[in-house]
């Protein structure tokens, strides 16, 4: 599976240090509180609002460099915009591997 990682940001803040140091605050911020929001719309399922919170989260998974997860987050928003929980489990998977990840940083 692949891994979590800073290229994206590295490249895109260059040699600001600052800049990087805040976009992976933000991300370590927003991003808890966003899974949180995912979890509670998909045990009450809600469908439309769990789409629209992995569609959030789809962002963060393609800034953290992960590709393949990206195009899992894109197939179960569509998924789950049909009523269908299809890659619920896979996406779930993804939510860990980046908790895991942003605990290192």
């Amino acid at each position: 599976m692949e891994q979590p990682n800073l290229s994206y940001i590295e490249t895109t803040s260059g040699d600001d240090k600052a800049f990087k140091y805040k976009l992976i605050e933000i991300i370590k911020s927003e991003f808890p509180s966003e899974k949180q929001v995912y979890f509670t719309n998909i045990e009450s399922v809600n469908f439309k609002e769990t789409a629209e919170i992995v569609h959030k989260l789809k962002h963060k998974i393609s800034i953290l460099g992960l590709v393949k997860s990206f195009e899992i987050a894109v197939k179960y928003e569509n998924n789950l915009n049909n009523n269908n929980t299809e890659g619920k489990e896979e996406f779930e998977s993804i939510l860990q591997l980046i908790t895991d990840f942003l605990e290192t940083l």
